[in-house]
């Protein structure tokens, strides 16, 4: 039959479905035939030939004829992975009903008068009607489905490679067969890496597709009361009624950390030949994720038996959580397993960002975001894979990507759940001593960035790109900078030489966010001084030999750390502060990806000099306004010349004080009054303007300043090379206040999104 006329007889069959409003036996074969048997339609076709309005109306006005499509879809798959599916009608039948479940699926789900369909029983639709086998047909239609679904995806022939010469298998070798012995991919836990097979591969992916449209039934949902409510697709598919469970997860595994889009490195190849693994490699990503979203807090953290291999499982009970997925996950254990995900995982990760000389002649993989909630689940379930993560050199080439995805989304609202999972990874990383040590490689390789250029180390390019999410992202990232100021304090005291391009971007912080419109304009916002004052002390007090650029901006740019200490603290200062927060005119252009002419290091940047200071100084002033706007005293504090409302960054333009037209919008103070209106007080500004920590800087400025001074008045200096050699031959040794312990925050308090229902997409109402 030509193809034209299956989609034909499909179409008519569907709208019999449609019109029908009698109810039709399910025992009328030759009906319900025409769905599968003789058709040969692609997922695409079944999508155009089955309007959304018509199975809507099927589900309104014939909801027994739905029901019975659906059971007898299911009957068919299950009657599939009994059979084994050798001849090819057996084939087409189980692609067939996939693609018509994948269709149906979700508008059943979206119905609360169909929510419990699934996971009734439906009499005699466990195994063709016949009148044995009791409890099969006890079995919920939602059982039934997942396990015809894990069955089919190791099925001879249909999914994976037979290992049999012959091809009469009997049935009764679809039950005994080891599905271990099947796994798709060599990786963790199994050595073979078997052909690679188109056919396979198509299959593979339309039962996972169709798996993922059954995990799916919880975006539905209205958000449970209780968290951590389980998705019961999820659980039954991950329990031990899945005897695929193992080979299941390893395969997924396996898929993704071994596929390399690049294949052979001939450029152009993806445009000779499609590539059909990336599709089965991302629906094998999202189906790994799915099958992980498990709250690890709710259950007992699996222990680690070292006696086991691989992923290799006793037959008992496992330890642990529930959900097998996350249980062998945990137990991973071997280094060359680790290094075998590690390494795929940033290859895949680092893919969009391969420079060549041939313009789009290496393929872009599009699936960045399921990855980083896969590495994000691997470091959170397994803490052995964490910490081989964080003393592998390997760990730069996770950071690159990451840093590379948040600046390219950091304007874009619709990626903001991206940003979110970036953050949280170097957050977690973060929180690890190896982590800041790794940062001080140098950063050689030039990925393609809007940033500004300097000559540094990994901490830079770090660093730099916060600054930028800061200073230029969208508003609904504000939540997000108390966790990147968070991670530049962890990593801070093992940073052993800034760039003059990073120490610029740190100090521009600082000056935007101890504006006296800012600290007073929401609850929270005097924490980030807090974090950014806390970076400088772990710098000077751990690494001062080596970080004279950073010193070097400190003195140049004292009078803010001035300002912060002679805070006002009277009603008519903050109201007056507040007042000019309104007026302040519109801070940066946003046009494009560049910052405003105001912003430091915006200008086109000269290409880096490997080894010379010449590009990191392009943008210092001059020595004549070094000596700007305070002065030290004998005993040590800054007496300030009174400030202009508006300081002057280093190119001489105004800065408004303002990183970016976000901070229009007020940051949402974490708790308000009654009337939900907030308004700072003196009290309130008292209470945290005596804890700022002041005591490291303040010292150092006192012995440094009139030292520096002294020199350029003798030498007559015009060049701050002179300087900066000053300060990196010099010492605080004995002078500085005792170094506090370092203090690692592991996560923010409170974090704004942790443990939510986070939706990692948002629905655009057109």
């Amino acid at each position: 039959m030509g193809s034209t006329d299956s989609k034909l007889n499909f179409r008519k069959a569907v709208i019999q479905l449609t019109t029908k409003t009698q109810p039709v036996e399910a025992t009328d074969d030759a009906f319900w035939d025409q769905f599968w048997a003789d058709t040969a339609t692609s997922v695409q076709d079944v999508f155009a030939l089955v309007p959304a309005a018509e199975i809507r109306a099927v589900r309104e006005e014939s909801p027994s004829n739905l029901a019975t499509l659906c059971y007898k879809a299911v009957e068919k798959l299950v009657q599939g992975a009994e059979s084994g599916c050798h001849s090819e009608k057996e084939k087409q039948i189980v692609l067939n009903c996939s693609r018509l479940l994948t269709r149906v699926l979700p508008y059943i789900f979206e119905d609360p008068d169909w929510r419990g369909f699934f996971w009734s029983t439906v009499p005699g639709a466990g195994r063709g009607g016949q009148g044995e086998e009791d409890d099969e047909h006890a079995r919920p239609l939602a059982e039934s489905l997942l396990l015809a679904i894990a069955d089919l995806l190791f099925c001879p022939d249909f999914t994976v490679q037979s290992h049999r010469r012959s091809t009469v298998d009997s049935a009764e070798d679809v039950h005994s067969l080891d599905s271990c012995e099947y796994i798709w991919e060599a990786g963790v836990g199994f050595a073979h890496s078997p052909q690679p097979n188109y056919i396979h591969d198509m299959n593979r992916m339309e039962l996972l597709k169709l798996l993922l449209t059954c995990f799916s039934e919880a975006m539905y949902l209205p958000p449970a009361p209780e968290s951590g409510s389980t998705n019961p697709w999820v659980q039954f598919f991950c329990s031990t009624e899945n005897r695929h469970a193992l080979p299941l997860f390893t395969s997924l595994l396996n898929t993704v950390c071994a596929y390399d889009p690049v294949g052979y490195g001939i450029p152009y190849n993806h445009l000779l030949f499609s590539d059909y693994r990336e599709p089965l490699v991302e629906e094998a990503a999202q189906v790994l994720i799915v099958t992980l979203d498990h709250d690890s807090a709710s259950s007992a953290s699996p222990t680690v038996d070292g006696t086991t291999t691989g992923t290799a499982m006793d037959d008992a009970d496992p330890p642990g959580p529930e959900n097998l997925f996350v249980n062998y996950l945990s137990r991973i254990h071997r280094e060359e397993d680790f290094q075998f995900i590690l390494k795929g995982i940033a290859r895949l990760l680092s893919n969009p960002l391969l420079q060549t000389y041939l313009p789009n002649s290496t393929k872009k993989i599009q699936f960045h975001q399921e990855l980083l909630v896969l590495f994000w689940k691997l470091c959170d379930f397994n803490k052995k894979f964490l910490f081989f993560v964080l003393k592998s050199s390997d760990v730069l080439d996770i950071l690159v990507p990451i840093l590379f995805f948040l600046n390219d989304a950091r304007a874009d609202q619709s990626r903001v759940g991206l940003m979110h999972i970036g953050v949280f990874i170097l957050l977690l990383l973060s929180g690890e001593r190896n982590f800041g040590v790794r940062l001080n490689k140098p950063y050689s390789i030039r990925v393609p960035m809007d940033i500004p250029v300097f000559t540094g180390t990994h901490a830079d390019l770090l660093i730099v790109v916060f600054h930028k999410i800061i200073t230029s992202g969208h508003q609904r990232l504000q939540p997000l900078f108390d966790c990147l100021l968070t991670i530049v304090v962890n990593v801070s005291p093992y940073l052993k030489s800034l760039s003059m391009v990073t120490a610029n971007k740190l100090l521009h912080l600082l000056e935007a966010f101890s504006t006296t419109w800012f600290l007073f304009s929401a609850a929270q916002n005097h924490h980030l001084v807090f974090f950014l004052l806390e970076v400088f002390n772990n710098i000077i007090q751990y690494q001062f030999d080596g970080n004279s650029n950073l010193v070097y901006a400190i003195i140049r740019k004292r009078s803010i750390f001035h300002q912060l200490a002679n805070l006002p603290t009277d009603p008519p200062t903050i109201h007056k502060a507040l007042q000019r927060r309104r007026r302040t005119p519109e801070p940066l252009s946003r046009t494009g990806s560049q910052e405003g002419t105001s912003m430091e290091g915006s200008r086109p940047a000269a290409p880096a000099e490997p080894g010379t200071l010449k590009t990191s100084l392009v943008a210092t002033p001059g020595i004549d306004k070094l000596t700007e706007k305070s002065q030290v005293s004998e005993d040590g504090t800054l007496r300030s010349l009174e400030p202009e409302p508006q300081q002057s960054l280093e190119d001489g333009s105004p800065a408004k004080g303002e990183p970016s037209q976000a901070w229009r919008e007020q940051r949402r103070p974490s708790t308000s009054s009654a009337s939900g209106q907030w308004s700072p007080t003196p009290e309130w500004v008292l209470s945290w303007k005596s804890k700022l920590p002041l005591q490291t800087i303040m010292r150092l400025l006192q012995v440094l300043v009139p030292q520096v001074e002294k020199i350029c008045i003798d030498k007559g200096l015009t060049d701050e090379s002179e300087i900066l050699r000053f300060l990196q031959h010099g010492t605080l040794v004995g002078l500085l206040p005792v170094p506090h312990p370092i203090l690692i925050r592991k996560n923010v308090d409170p974090p704004v999104w942790y443990d939510t229902d986070v939706k990692l997409f948002e629905i655009q109402r057109v």
